[in-house]
């Protein structure tokens, strides 16, 4: 025997407004999907316009020079394996500065961190100013700082180091902050029952509980300041940006593939070391450097 319920009126209701959202969406995804095209043409239009080649004939030849410095590298024989070991020494230089830079940046984003988290700083003047502050040093990207340095300081590696640490703080101090505010307050209750000063309160209830999430966003942060400096040394920064740089206006193929090989490598390397310290900060260093292992801070499966 069939039985047909009707629906109430309210869950009806409830599944029209449903299928006007979803059709709505779907219409301003459309719209928005046709602006992006009309911006592209328009874009494309004004730049043949204002240019004297095409885009069509760039296209074309996009794939050339990446063509042009393999073959180089490839006829270069056996020499090409020592343009790697030549430029080994200016790689270590750039993951000097990278290092240094992060280091000095935890540092800074750790005190940023403690100074502008609302459950251990009841002074909203000395909270928002430390917010302010930290929205300063990552709202510029390091490429403007380092400009400035480097009209200040003229051409060296500091300007890079002072750009990428100014940076990192910024960054650093606002996902400490939020690791901070929800951490477990009850050692802090505990500590402060006893009679201990606020230092010690954050020394001992605060800082070994969210010591390996900090780790874990420094050691992500490393990887981006090593390409950040990389990035730095096109604008006069030194490291092996500036050699690559120096490479690619001399057009030396073979130099500019040995440096693109071995920043590749690093780049990869680091990438698979900080995802392995970050599975043991976290618990789980045995899939460390598994694809698809849990990395991120947080709890564990």
């Amino acid at each position: 025997m069939n039985s047909t319920k009707s629906i109430p009126d309210h869950i009806q209701k409830i599944d029209n407004d449903l299928l006007k959202l979803e059709r709505a969406k779907r219409n301003y995804s459309f719209l928005s999907i046709g602006i992006v095209i009309l911006v592209c043409y328009l874009g494309i239009s004004v730049s043949e316009n204002s240019n004297a080649g095409s885009f069509a004939r760039g296209i074309s030849s996009f794939f050339d020079y990446p063509v042009d410095i393999i073959s180089e590298a490839y006829q270069s024989g056996f020499s090409f394996y020592g343009l790697i070991i030549k430029y080994i020494p200016v790689l270590i230089e750039t993951i000097n500065m990278a290092v240094f830079s992060t280091t000095v940046g935890f540092i800074g984003g750790l005190i940023f961190s403690i100074f502008s988290a609302r459950n251990l700083i009841k002074n909203p003047t000395v909270i928002f100013w430390v917010r302010r502050l930290m929205d300063v040093c990552r709202a510029f990207p390091e490429l403007v700082i380092a400009l400035l340095f480097l009209y200040l300081m003229g051409k060296s590696a500091l300007p890079a180091v002072i750009a990428i640490s100014i940076h990192t703080a910024g960054a650093l101090g606002k996902l400490f902050s939020e690791a901070v505010e929800n951490c477990d307050m009850k050692q802090i209750e505990g500590l402060e029952s006893v009679g201990a000063k606020w230092i010690m309160r954050v020394r001992f209830g605060i800082i070994p509980q969210v010591f390996p999430i900090l780790l874990s966003y420094t050691l992500l942060r490393l990887e981006i300041n090593v390409r950040a400096s990389t990035i730095l040394g096109f604008v006069g920064a030194g490291g092996i940006g500036e050699i690559l740089s120096k490479n690619i206006q001399w057009k030396y193929g073979a130099d500019i593939c040995a440096v693109i090989l071995i920043l590749v490598l690093t780049i990869t390397a680091i990438d698979y070391l900080s995802r392995y310290f970050r599975g043991i900060l976290i618990g789980d260093g045995k899939k460390g450097l598994g694809f698809g292992a849990k990395i991120l801070p947080g709890k564990n499966e």
